[in-house]
């Protein structure tokens, strides 16, 4: 069984990074109830972004490289949206394109920082498990322990990137989930 609730729980900004908390309750506290989390909060932020080319794809790629340290089997779902194919990536395949989305688990800081720097201009959403303050440059950072799930939003990732994110992903928090 799957409950969430949404709440804002930190709003802050610094000078170089603004970030929106929001965080999901899980009921089921397992590492199967983790991966279920896991799978639906990245298809809830694919189902809010929109991609420069505008027109829908029936099948969005999700690279991921690193280790992701919240769900070991990732396989997201977007309920009426694109199917999202999941593959293992090196950071240097990465960069060689066919990403729409890069998830980013543990790995070494200097591969983070080449893969987002390389990001920022491209139509790439950016999902981490390995960041919860979102401090390094992804635009989504996921952040779980026991049976709560959250994820925060680096609104200054968002800005620089190309892939649009409706404003109603910020408003899930302040308004207790309704949409």
């Amino acid at each position: 069984m799957f409950a969430s609730l949404f709440l804002v729980s930190a709003s802050f900004a610094t000078p170089q990074l603004a970030v929106q908390s929001v965080s999901q309750t899980l009921v089921e506290d397992s590492a199967i109830g983790m991966a279920r989390g896991v799978d639906r909060m990245i298809g809830g932020i694919v189902s809010y972004a929109k991609w420069p080319d505008g027109t829908p794809r029936a099948t969005r790629t999700m690279c991921v490289v690193g280790t992701p340290q919240l769900s070991s089997s990732l396989a997201p779902t977007v309920a009426g949206g694109p199917v999202i194919a999941v593959r293992r990536s090196t950071p240097a395949a990465s960069m060689g394109g066919n990403c729409d989305i890069l998830f980013l688990g543990r790995m070494a800081v200097a591969d983070r920082q080449r893969l987002i720097a390389w990001v920022r201009a491209k139509p790439v959403l950016t999902i981490t498990d390995a960041d919860p303050d979102c401090g390094h440059g992804a635009m989504f950072c996921l952040g779980g322990r026991a049976s709560t799930l959250g994820f925060s939003v680096n609104l200054d990732a968002i800005a620089r990137g190309t892939v649009r994110i409706d404003p109603r992903v910020l408003k899930i928090g302040s308004d207790g989930g309704a949409r």
